[in-house]
């Protein structure tokens, strides 16, 4: 075989397509190099802090939510330190597996996490944090912890419970808090827009003073970074340098703290008083000023359920309790206020100069308008009586004369301006206005006209006549004070954590019904001393509807009432109330004012299907303002009762006895 020569020429041949090879890897050099140098000097930073970043897991710090005070300091609402145990979906390798590891260590069916972990894939997405068991016990957190480092996506967090150490008592008023719901995370935030943000996961005020509050408890998340491996895990190393300048923990701030009128022990007297006696309603306690002192609504719920997530045994129980334990029935509910609303009509009655203080009416058994009987809550009448006796013995008879005469437009002149039928202005949520009815009310809302004969039952607080407890207080302090009508209010002061006042709220009279009002009508001072005697007698009187339930050193003046819940023929008005089913009986109402001279508290009590006022109500609202007195004025007690002991010995008082159903 020949050797092969290399031929100079035919390389030559070559040499264009060796320029083009050489500027193709030049080219790629300088463009790798370029790039190189952008990302190492150019982003270097950027992107040295987005690595970090995948290796650091964001934690939010819930902010201490400020605390609810009474009026001394003594605690409501409060805040206390404990663990819950969080899932991240996203992180979670076998969920059925991790189920039936969980379950056994936090009491709960397997099945049961799987579909609460799904439902939050479905609706929050895999990033959003499960709660799935708050307030842990010690031996659930050292069991959780054990299993940590082999469970992905779970962890064991540190965090603050709201606890209401009243647990039921008072529980609609303070409300309770719960995790934010999706529905209300869009309205919550543009409700609160440039104030407030909300995130899936938040805590907040579902209820009550909780939710009203909601702005000035609330404090400011922190947010800590932590290292963490690829399954979301917090690793055991911990370099102080690795997340940088650029990312930091930040510290809760607490929220501000409210100040209320409540005072506690007024509080507790009026849960014991009312639950003793095994009560369903509602109680209001407030200073003539309108500060409340003590509010009850029961039956009721342990809010402490709500804060470390409520069972749905237990939330269904609630729900379908035909009392409705939920419901705020201070401003919430609004029924026919009975014979608590004749002191009203004898306002209007004085006032318009349809009887005097001193004219004498017949009160029979039964009154006919009509053909139609209209009977009193005795049998055979209360005879001839003035307006002192009438409201003393609660004469259904006198009032129905009063009805008549006066006529619907002016009894809802007169006591619209008292502030029946119309929302009082308590700082809370859903307070319903109740109904003082006129003719061009019924035309609006039945479509009918105004027939003569309901004034009858108009002027004994029955009919379409509809109140809350609230608007019942309010009137009658309005009574005590000769026409001011003042504006509850719950919420004192609001403080920050170095203790400095941020707001406050002042007692304020928002109108005085002895100056014409703007529907053209006045009450003189005359006319409410007339009745504010009335009412007295009640209390004090020998023939009072509320005469078992003295104070020692304290007169009350105050009206009973009992409001029927049906119809009855006439052959079952006088028959046992206690001997119907309970759905049936009637509602017992009382609301006082002591002293009964320049009054400082007034209290009122509702007691659904108690059948009585004075049996079913009066006791209690005779325990609340003990309870005032004796805290407060505790030498007016003392004298009171030396001046009993001092008296000669009488015959035994006779136990109270139910009156019949129209008192």
């Amino acid at each position: 075989m020949a050797d092969y020569v290399s031929n100079p020429d035919e390389s030559k041949e070559y040499w264009g397509r060796y320029k083009y090879i050489y500027v193709l890897v030049v080219t790629t050099f300088l463009v790798f190099s370029l790039r190189l140098w952008y990302l190492q000097i150019i982003s270097g930073s950027e992107l040295r802090d987005f690595s970090e970043k995948n290796r650091i897991k964001q934690v939010k710090i819930p902010a201490p939510r400020g605390l609810l005070l009474d009026r001394h300091g003594k605690s409501l609402v409060q805040n206390l330190p404990g663990f819950e145990a969080i899932l991240t979906p996203q992180y979670i390798v076998n969920l059925d597996e991790m189920a039936v590891r969980l379950a056994p260590i936090l009491g709960m069916e397997p099945d049961k996490i799987v579909t609460r972990v799904q439902r939050s894939r479905r609706v929050n997405g895999p990033f959003a944090t499960i709660r799935l068991k708050e307030n842990l016990t010690r031996e659930e957190v050292f069991r959780l912890k054990r299993i940590n480092l082999d469970t992905p996506g779970l962890e064991i967090r540190e965090t603050i419970i709201r606890h209401y150490p009243l647990k039921q008592n008072g529980a609609q008023l303070f409300g309770y808090v719960s995790e934010i719901s999706k529905k209300q995370l869009p309205l919550l935030n543009e409700l609160y827009k440039g104030v407030l943000k909300f995130e899936q996961g938040d805590i907040i005020g579902k209820s009550g003073l909780e939710e009203n509050l909601e702005r000035e408890v609330r404090g400011q998340d922190g947010v800590s970074f932590i290292q963490v491996d690829a399954h979301g895990r917090e690793t055991s190393l911990r370099n102080p340098n690795i997340i940088g300048d650029k990312i930091t923990d930040q510290d809760a701030s607490h929220g501000n703290n409210a100040v209320l009128t409540i005072d506690r022990d007024i509080q507790e007297a009026a849960h014991k008083s009312f639950t003793d006696l095994k009560r369903i309603g509602a109680v209001v306690a407030m200073k003539s000023n309108g500060e409340i002192l003590a509010w009850l609504s029961e039956p009721s719920f342990d809010p402490n359920e709500f804060a470390t997530a409520i069972s749905s045994q237990t939330w269904s129980t609630l729900i379908n309790d035909p009392f409705k334990p939920l419901r705020n029935k201070v401003i919430q509910d609004h029924h026919s206020p009975g014979s608590t609303f004749k002191p009203l009509v004898a306002l209007a009655a004085l006032e318009e100069k349809k009887i005097t203080d001193t004219q004498m009416v017949y009160a029979p058994g039964v009154f006919y308008f009509g053909r139609r009987p209209y009977h009193d809550h005795q049998r055979g009448g209360q005879g001839y009586v003035n307006v002192y006796d009438a409201i003393e013995r609660s004469s259904n008879v006198f009032f129905y004369q009063m009805g008549i005469k006066l006529g619907i437009e002016k009894m809802h002149d007169y006591i619209s301006i008292l502030g029946v039928g119309q929302k009082t202005g308590i700082e809370l949520a859903r307070e319903v206005p109740g109904i003082m009815p006129n003719s061009a009310w019924k035309k609006q809302n039945r479509g009918e006209e105004w027939q003569e004969g309901e004034n009858l039952s108009t002027a004994i607080g029955q009919g379409f006549v509809n109140t809350t407890l609230m608007q019942m207080v309010i009137a009658y302090n309005t009574i005590g004070l000769s026409g001011k009508v003042v504006r509850p209010y719950v919420i004192q002061k609001i403080l920050d954590q170095e203790g400095k006042v941020l707001k406050e709220n002042f007692p304020q009279v928002l109108r005085d019904v002895t100056q014409v009002q703007p529907n053209g009508v006045k009450i003189s001072d005359r006319t409410f001393a007339v009745v504010r005697e009335g009412m007295r007698r009640v209390a004090n009187g020998d023939r009072g509807t509320a005469r078992f339930w003295k104070i020692p050193g304290v007169e009350m003046a105050g009206k009973t009432g009992t409001s029927q819940v049906m119809n009855f023929s006439a052959d079952q008005i006088y028959s046992n109330c206690m001997s119907k089913p309970i759905h049936m009986r009637h509602h017992g109402w009382y609301v006082a004012f002591a002293p009964a001279i320049n009054p400082e508290i007034t209290v009122g009590v509702l007691a659904e299907h108690s059948c009585h006022g004075n049996t079913g109500a009066a006791p209690i609202v005779r325990d609340v303002i003990q309870a005032y007195f004796q805290k407060y004025h505790p030498e007016v007690i003392e004298e009171g009762l030396k001046a009993m002991k001092t008296k000669k010995a009488k015959a035994p008082v006779p136990e109270p006895v139910p009156l019949l159903d129209g008192e």
